[in-house]
């Protein structure tokens, strides 16, 4: 593991504060370049079925039930809600029978990751409405509510739980009609982003995230000195923004945050966007550990792609960032048999899982990449 140092509180501040597009190679050579093409819808469906097949193939036992395996099945259910793919219908709901519905550490669990799977659950309910499909999440979301310690919000303290555990709360929330899970949801929300580790994992300055408390001014910074802004990291809150204002009214209390939250973040990761449509796996330092790296790209051309096509940015300044993520995703990370590689495994930080090659895969990171995917296919040409 590469040595670390630490940082003065305001040193890292102002390192933080100075993340804007002046990264060697980033955002300046991309800006630069000619606004690519957007390929049509059935280009981008081919590749993603491709690339849903070939793990599918790959795996015939659909796994557990886990957060990393749950993201997987997130992506390929909006790949079938695309393509009405029976098949892929097929493979969710025998991975979802498998596990009855149920959550890794039962109902009584708080934990976001174990929360995950009822994205997936959600998903299919919405094509087949079948109360036992939500009787685990909805349990466990509801104890957190009502039953286990109802004044605990500490739960969410690592960025990843946002994408994890957003979500579940916010959907179950909506088709109850019920407003103490948003509630909830928005005071979790507001302990990761405000006080977490004492001033929260939020970098106002920025529009990033620090991945959880050991990460903020004073803490872990890369070799260099300069702080350690993980992409993944920033690319689950992306992912987690996202799907929460998917499913939230527009007029919903707390969602005029939560938009604003993303705009941000989407606006911080173009300004430091690669010229070969990647993100560094540091976004802070283009030195540390550099490389093309496919988990962290695909959340952030999904959360870009999402606002998008929602009206939060502006299409001309915003879809050339997604699409030069697309071609360098297809182009660099997807073989020719759909096996998708430059995918850094489970971690926390930059150095984990390392080195990321061609050959690095994992689910999750298939999951991000349908997800991202479909989302730009919604933008596309028919």
């Amino acid at each position: 593991m590469h040595r670390r140092r630490l940082l003065s509180g305001a040193a890292a501040l102002t390192a933080a504060a100075a993340l804007t597009p002046t990264l060697p190679g980033t955002a300046r050579a991309a800006s630069r370049a000619v606004p690519p093409d957007v390929p049509r819808r059935a280009e981008i469906t081919a590749v993603l079925r491709r690339v849903a097949d070939q793990w599918i193939g790959a795996h015939t036992d659909p796994g557990d039930n886990g957060w990393a395996n749950a993201t997987f099945f997130s992506g390929l259910l909006a790949l079938q809600r695309l393509t009405g793919s029976t098949r892929y219908l097929a493979y969710a709901r025998g991975w979802a029978e498998k596990h009855a519905y149920g959550l890794n550490g039962g109902v009584t669990t708080r934990h976001a990751d174990n929360h995950c799977a009822g994205q997936a659950y959600l998903d299919l309910y919405e094509r087949e409405p079948e109360e036992q499909k939500l009787a685990a999440i909805e349990t466990s979301l509801h104890r957190m509510i009502h039953e286990d310690q109802p004044d605990k919000n500490d739960d969410w303290w690592w960025d990843d739980a946002l994408h994890m555990a957003m979500p579940p709360f916010a959907r179950i929330g909506v088709l109850r009609g019920d407003p103490a899970y948003g509630e909830k949801l928005y005071a979790l929300y507001d302990h990761t982003k405000r006080a977490e580790g004492g001033p929260g994992l939020y970098d106002a300055a920025t529009g990033l995230w620090y991945r959880d408390k050991r990460f903020l001014p004073g803490g872990i910074t890369s070799p260099a000195g300069r702080p350690v802004l993980w992409s993944r990291g920033n690319g689950w809150v992306a992912g987690g923004h996202a799907k929460t204002l998917r499913a939230l009214p527009r007029g919903a209390r707390h969602t005029a945050e939560y938009r604003d939250t993303l705009v941000r973040l989407v606006q911080a990761v173009a300004a430091v966007q690669r010229a070969d449509g990647f993100w560094n796996v540091n976004l802070a330092d283009d030195t540390h550990l550099p490389g093309p790296e496919t988990s962290g790209t695909s959340f952030f051309l999904y959360g870009t792609a999402y606002a998008i096509g929602a009206g939060l940015v502006g299409r001309d300044t915003h879809l050339p960032v997604a699409v030069r993520a697309w071609n360098g995703l297809v182009t660099t990370a997807v073989h020719p048999d759909g096996f998708l590689g430059y995918v850094q495994n489970v971690g926390d930080r930059p150095e984990s899982s390392q080195p990321v090659t061609y050959d690095s895969t994992a689910n999750f990171g298939v999951g991000a990449f349908l997800l991202a995917g479909t989302e730009l296919a919604r933008l596309a040409r028919s």
